[in-house]
Formats: structure tokens, sequence, C-alpha cells
């Protein structure tokens, strides 16, 4: 979307009026609805003046060249802080976007692309510039069928105007990202008007960025036979049995666009509902169709955008994956399909505060001319997960949606096994059912009396990176201001560990070193290992083989029950039902994330009693077959009669 624009002598002209920054306001405001920070305005006083220097007096740059800023990056909630369009000297239409930053010293990490930055809240982690400019570029070249077709070039670049060259910015550490989009500081004033009369020699009227912004939105051929090659012959992304048969429903009705479709497929855990997203992902994409991946958890989307990635630097594909409050503003059908991941974890509002929008299904179901929605009501852990079934088809009815309802029923989680799951949904009171033993299946499950044991345990099975440790939200995340601290200890045992919510956080289940960190529900929820060992704390508890659960045993950082005190001071009973399901539901998540085993832990000795005893219940007891001492041969008496 196009925010400001004008040509070099106008911006030069607007610069001069000395309310240039007013003026973007408004044309934000009305343009997308939205407020901007006192931070933001700021910025563009203190930033817009050094391209007004770059740009003023410089003849070879022509008055008639174009220019936008905040430019907003069609289906993206990306903005390109400064661009400049025109064609070059042979007459071949080019696009110089700049990046600026008002950074005067940063801190270097060990993380490719990545720095440390001092903002008005503390220090965190910012991508490179220059990784940022080539990144946008990416996305509009990747999806923007007007830049594909006339071979627009996109020339990404960073402007730090007020940072000094200090061997950390411009370290070899970070040479790709800025041989990519070339990176100019406070001394390179005069290098950055090479760069852009380089590239424009010739004024457009703005008119290339005016094509580019109504150019139509379908991913690069490019694009779509990476992703095919990355699935081709990759046995984590095969599909099996119904999931193929869903596969294609979902596929065929790309082409039934008259209707809106909204296709709900349920689904327990490890029935595959990650696998046959991904498919759909990249067979939608293959077939030039407008399509992304929603999950409200943004754990499953950091990893799959790694997976996907390959060769390919994680940003080109990361317009494929989005949160599930992206699309408070989206136009009706503004999609082919969205395939929505982890259903049951939709919120009702987006935001931060949860003020934006006004329903995320229904949103959700708008946006898109084919929604699919995959489900597992019983993995809702938070009391904001509103994604329930009859949720979906409500909204789907009244928004004249054409429904299809699938399940998938085959188990590839927990060793094939569906007895596990429902000897779990027993053991932790959430459904009864007869399963009342695991002894006759093929999955491994223990209780340790022992936090370190356990983890020794989980340690030796992590030869090829698939076992962790993960815990109930019991436990408060000390180490955040105190990292030399840590946040789960067990000083009995000598079990001392962090929560994993420091550095690449949502990357914590394939990260090679994240075996020393324990996870929670919100870094492993959507995502499988072959062994999970669960730390299950006193929210969970067993009195005389009854669960008992506790909201208030829950971490004060802990924000899945945010709220459940105040529901509590005016229903009580109800708030009591809803936490109980929710920590149960919890606990059931985080002990089907193992495919081959699950070993588990309580600091309480009679919860640990408890499953152990489940452990110890045979199949006599289960049939309940009386056992007999011995076995006799009839006696020969008149009452058997006599042998002829």
């Amino acid at each position: 979307m196009i925010v400001y624009s004008s040509d070099k002598k106008e911006f030069l002209n607007d610069m001069d009026s000395g309310d240039i920054e007013e003026k973007i306001l408004r044309l934000i405001q009305t343009r997308t609805g939205k407020s901007i920070g006192k931070n933001e305005i700021l910025s563009w006083k203190n930033s817009l003046p050094y391209m007004d220097r770059a740009l003023r007096g410089v003849q070879d740059i022509p008055d008639n060249a174009g220019i936008s800023i905040e430019y907003h990056i069609p289906n993206s909630a990306k903005r390109i802080d400064f661009v400049i369009s025109g064609l070059n000297e042979k007459k071949e239409e080019s696009v110089v976007i700049i990046e600026l930053k008002q950074w005067s010293v940063i801190e270097p990490t060990d993380i490719p692309s990545t720095v440390r930055v001092q903002f008005a809240h503390g220090k965190a982690e910012s991508v490179h510039p220059c990784y940022q400019a080539w990144s946008y570029s990416r996305i509009i070249q990747d999806y923007n069928e007007t830049v594909q077709d006339d071979k627009i070039q996109l020339l990404p670049c960073a402007y730090l105007h007020n940072y000094k060259s200090d061997g950390i910015i411009d370290n070899e550490f970070y040479q790709e990202d800025i041989d990519r989009a070339p990176l100019f500081l406070k001394e390179d004033i005069a290098k950055l008007r090479e760069f852009i009369k380089k590239y424009i020699k010739h004024g457009d009227t703005k008119n290339i960025l005016y094509r580019i912004d109504n150019g139509k939105i379908r991913p690069s051929k490019q694009l779509a036979d990476h992703l095919v090659g990355l699935l081709k012959g990759n046995p984590e992304f095969v599909l099996i049995d119904e999931q193929k048969i869903a596969y294609e429903i979902c596929l065929k009705s790309l082409s039934k666009n008259k209707q809106n479709n909204v296709i709900v497929i349920e689904g327990g855990p490890g029935t595959g509902k990650t696998v046959l997203a991904i498919n759909l992902l990249v067979e939608a994409t293959k077939r030039g169709k407008l399509v992304q991946y929603v999950s409200k958890n943004s754990a499953p989307r950091e990893v799959y955008q790694s997976k996907l990635s390959g060769t390919m630097k994680k940003t080109q594909i990361a317009n494929l994956f989005v949160g599930s409050g992206s699309f408070t503003t989206s136009k009706p059908n503004e999609f082919d399909m969205l395939i929505v991941d982890e259903a049951h974890r939709l919120n009702e509002k987006s935001g931060l505060f949860r003020n934006q929008g006004e329903n995320q299904i229904k949103e959700l179901i708008s946006a898109a001319k084919t929604t699919v929605f995959l489900i597992d009501e019983d993995q809702r852990v938070t009391i904001h997960d509103i994604g329930r079934k009859s949720e979906i088809l409500n909204f789907a009815k009244s928004q004249g949606a054409n429904v299809i309802e699938l399940k998938l029923e085959s188990q590839f989680r927990c060793n094939g096994s569906d007895g596990y799951i429902a000897w779990l949904d027993n053991s932790l009171d959430i459904r009864p059912t007869a399963n009342l033993t695991i002894n006759d299946l093929n999955y491994d499950f223990k209780v340790f009396d022992n936090p370190s044991k356990m983890f020794d345990a989980i340690k030796s099975k992590n030869t090829n990176n698939k076992a962790r440790l993960v815990a109930g939200y019991c436990w408060d995340w000390i180490s955040k201001k105190s990292p030399k601290s840590f946040d789960i200890t067990f000083p009995d045992f000598k079990f001392a560990m962090k929560w994993n919510l420091a550095e690449a956080v949502m990357l914590w289940v394939i990260k090679k070193d994240s075996i020393n960190e324990i996870g929670c529900i919100h870094t492993c929820q959507g995502l499988e290992l072959d062994y999970v060992g669960v730390i299950i704390g006193p929210d969970l508890i067993v009195r005389n083989k009854k669960i008992i659960t506790s909201y208030q045993a829950r971490a004060k950082t802990d924000q899945s029950l945010k709220g459940i005190k105040k529901m509590a001071s005016t229903n009580m009973l109800g708030a009591k039902k809803l936490a109980d399901e929710i920590i149960k539901n919890t606990y059931r998540t985080l002990m089907t994330r193992g495919m081959k085993g699950c070993y588990i832990f309580s600091e309480d000795a009679e919860t640990r009693q408890y499953f152990q005893d489940l452990l110890k219940i045979n199949v006599e007891e289960k049939y309940q077959i009386k056992k007999i001492s011995s076995l006799k041969v009839a006696d020969k008496t008149k009452k058997y009669g006599k042998k002829k």
C-alpha cells in the first residue's frame, strides 16, 4: 500500500515546508485506520532530513524520480522506510529500497544476521539492517507478478546516518548481508548518492511503484520449485491414508471459488495435521495460489519456516507463515486459501492487548476463498482459546460458506498407538475410556523418582536431536532478569535448569544445544519429538487416586490463565471448571509430544505413585480375570457319567 507518494522535487518541497511528518501521519491514519506511536513519528523527523541531504542539489538524480515513504508491502505487515524509483542508464526499471536507522551503537551476537540494540524498553535482538532491507526486497520479488513479469530491478540498501564505522555493524560476520544490501554509515553520504545515481538515471513520474502496488500477488516459480524440491522424497512430509484423502479434498476446493469453502479437519495428537498443512501450503503455492499457513502459536511457524528454507534464507518464505491475528483488516476473499493449524488456539480478539479486530475465526473465513481449520479441542491450553468446531461451523454458516467436515484417525505419534492417547485421557481424568493399561503397547512410558535421572535418560535418547525436557508452567522465569539464576530447581536432587525463553526461543525444539533447557507448552505445542520428559508441577496432583488441579499453583509469569482470578470472583465454579480443563489439556499435550516415549516426574510422591500404580495394572486386572491356582482333571464320578 502506497502511503506517502511524490517525486523528488515534491519531496524536497515537503521537507522545506517543515510538516512532512504530519503529512505522513495523516496519510497513514487515513489509509490504514491505525495510530502511530510517538517514537515512529520522531524517527521520521530525525531520519528524513538525511535523505533530503542525499538528494538535494544532485542533478544526476532526476526531479521526477518517484519517492515513497512508509510503503506497506502487500499481504504483509512490513513497511519500507524510503523508496526511490526510476530507470537506469539502459532504461531498465529500478527501485531502490532504503532501510533507515538512527542507531549509533550496537552489540554483536553469534546469531547470523542478528545484532543487539538498546531500545527505549531495554536491549533486544534485531535483524541487521542490511538483512532487513534485503528481506523486504525478496518478499516483493517472490510475490509480485508485476515485478516478476516486467523484470523490475529491486536494489536494497541500509543507511545508518548516525553510525560511525566501528568494526561491529560492518564486521565480516555480517558480510553476506552487506553483500546483498550495501551498508552506508554516517560518513558515507557521498557513496549513498552514487548508489542511487547508478540505478536512477531517469525519472518514472511515480509510475513503477504504482504498478507494483496494483500488481497481482502470486508466488514466484522459483519459490514454488524450491518448496516442492524440499518436500519431494522427504519422509517427514509423506501423506498416508486419510491424510491423502483430506489433502485431495482441500485442493479440489481451490477450483470451486464461486462459494466460500470452510473445511474443518479434526485429529488428535500425532494424526498428521501439520504434515497435511505443509503439503497443502506447498502444493497451493506450486499452483500459483495466494496461500498462507496460519497459527496462533509461533513455535510451529518458526520451526517449519526453518525446515522449508533449505538453501534459501528463512525470510524468503516467511510471508507464507503468519499469526492468526494478521487478518483484522483483510479484504474479503483476499487469499485463495488459508490453512489454520492448531485452530483450537484461536482467540477472539487480536493484538498484544487483545483489542484488535472482531473475531479471529470470522476474519479467517472472510479473508479466504477456502479456509482449512485443523483442530483438536483437547489441546486448548489458555482461557483465551476459543477454537471449537461448533464456533467455526456457526461462523461458516453465517457467512454462507460451503462446509466440509473431515477426520484424521490414524495415530502416527506415540508409536502409532491410539491406545496411549486413550489411556492418557483416562489417567488424567479428561474422559473415561476402556484403556486402563499400556503394558501391551509398544510405547516407552516411565515414571521417575528423580528429575536428574530422568534428564540423564532423556539425554541418552537425544542421539538425533529429538529428545527434550518440558514442564508445566509452575515456575517463574527468574533467569530473564538474573541470567545466572535457574528457574526450575529441585535441590534435593541437585537439579537446576532454565526455561527455554531466551534467544531463538521458538526454535528450541530443533536447536542442538537446547537439550539443556526446559520447554513449555508455548514452545512445543504443534511439534513432535522422539522422546519427551515431562516435569509435572504442583498445578496437577493426585489425592486418593483423584486428579486435583490448582490454577493458584501456576507461575506469575504464565499468561495461559491470566484473568482466571477475576473470573473466579464472580463465578468460582465456572472458573475452576475452565482452569481444570486447561491444566489437564496442557499436560495431555506435553505428554503426547514424544513419538517413541514419554518420561514423567512429579515432586509430589502420591502423584508419582498414582502413575506407577497405573503401569502395574496388567491384562488380567484389565479384563477382571481371576487367577486359578491349579487345574485338575475331572474326577471319574457319576456326576460326569460313566466312560463308555
